[in-house]
């Protein structure tokens, strides 16, 4: 199994928190798409011959793509790669943009999951984070979904923003899980260098919560979750009746995965590679046959340390058999040896040779997986 990620870097506004890389030059749509077809050209072999299962286009903003681009990628990538007939064809999306008509167009394209990008049902925080639409745009955007023919949707949403009551949380929860959504992703606010949000957090502008606060929102999400039927599948996602995102997955089970585009990343089970993050130079570099990624080839102990990293955070836990098996006896004695305070501390569980977390280690696992890591 393999998967490909799609980064469409344009954004029609830019939100105050995000810090992935982006750019409102929308004017640069044509000639990138081009670049992109020239990368998958000159990546075709990165995945080995592996069937790719997934395929995810994530941004930026990509409903800012049309139907004629959608179908125009989705092609070029069956015409490449080869894909399984079950694949799972992913588009994140802002609310505002999932009208009926375009609804219809990206179903048309071959797209069967949506990711939407809601963040809250509080229209003073949406106005607050500089999204472009309101909460009831979210629902009707769900709604029309629904009516287009999708089944499996995901919402986004953050928790912890400035001025974020527990009430707010609450109410914001209930309406997701009384919404026709089979997954849910979940983030804790990260104020990232560079953002607004950042910036007036340190100016003193702006009031971030209580780490008491935080805990109290995350506890909330956890129970609220598991009381309307949605599985705490991995840290910050959460899926009904086991309608996982196959693509995330891939990642945090050590798949191989391509990135297509300026500042996505790719994986191959030897190396990591990345893109430039600028849309102009990627462009330019792909035109002139010039250099846009740099590449790390992966020692036994960075590829332990993704493993821990990424395996620590889902429900399927960290296996000692497979650290032994795939990174040798060194680094399974490492680990039994440094989880064991975990244990005793009640922030992780083993079953056999399974290490899972528990609740009270879900909030602190960046801690705890930062501790695991083999230096």
């Amino acid at each position: 199994m393999a998967g490909i990620y799609i980064h469409i870097p344009f954004c029609r506004q830019k939100c105050y928190y995000c810090d992935f890389y982006k750019t409102v030059n929308t004017s640069l749509l044509g000639r990138y798409l081009q670049a992109l077809k020239t990368e998958m050209q000159l990546r075709a072999d990165y995945l080995g011959g592996e069937t790719v299962e997934t395929l995810y286009f994530g941004g930026g903003t990509p409903s800012v793509l049309s139907e004629q681009d959608l179908s125009e990628i989705i092609s070029f990538v069956r015409s490449h790669f080869l894909i399984s007939s079950g694949l799972e064809i992913t588009l994140e999306a802002n609310p505002d943009d999932l009208t009926t008509s375009y609804l219809q167009q990206v179903y048309n394209a071959g797209v069967r999951r949506l990711s939407i990008g809601i963040q809250s049902f509080q229209d003073e925080l949406l106005k607050k984070m500089n999204r472009r639409h309101d909460s009831g745009q979210a629902v009707e955007a769900i709604e029309n979904a629904v009516s287009t023919g999708f089944n499996d949707i995901s919402v986004d949403f953050i928790y912890g923003l400035p001025g974020l009551t527990n009430r707010q949380w609450k109410a914001d929860l209930q309406k997701v899980f009384s919404l026709p959504v089979t997954h849910l992703s979940a983030y804790h606010l990260t104020y990232h260098e560079g953002t607004p949000f950042n910036t007036w957090l340190k100016k003193g502008t702006l009031k971030q919560l209580t780490e008491t606060e935080s805990i109290s929102q995350f506890e909330t999400l956890v129970e609220m979750a598991r009381e309307n039927g949605f599985e705490h599948y991995e840290i910050s996602n959460f899926a009904r009746n086991g309608m996982y995102s196959k693509h995330n997955t891939s990642y945090w089970t050590g798949k191989k995965y391509l990135g297509l585009g300026p500042s996505a990343h790719s994986f191959n089970g030897v190396s990591r590679r990345w893109n430039v993050s600028h849309a102009e130079k990627y462009i330019k570099a792909t035109t002139l046959n010039e250099a846009f990624s740099e590449e790390e080839i992966l020692t036994d102990a960075n590829r332990y340390n993704e493993y821990v990293l990424t395996r620590i955070r889902t429900m399927w836990g960290v296996s000692v058999s497979e650290i032994q098996n795939q990174y040798g006896e060194e680094k399974a004695v490492y680990f039994q040896e440094n989880i064991k305070k975990y244990l005793r501390s009640g922030l992780a569980v083993q079953t056999g040779e399974t290490f899972t977390l528990t609740p009270k280690g879900w909030f602190v696992s960046d801690e705890i997986s930062t501790s695991l890591m083999f230096v």
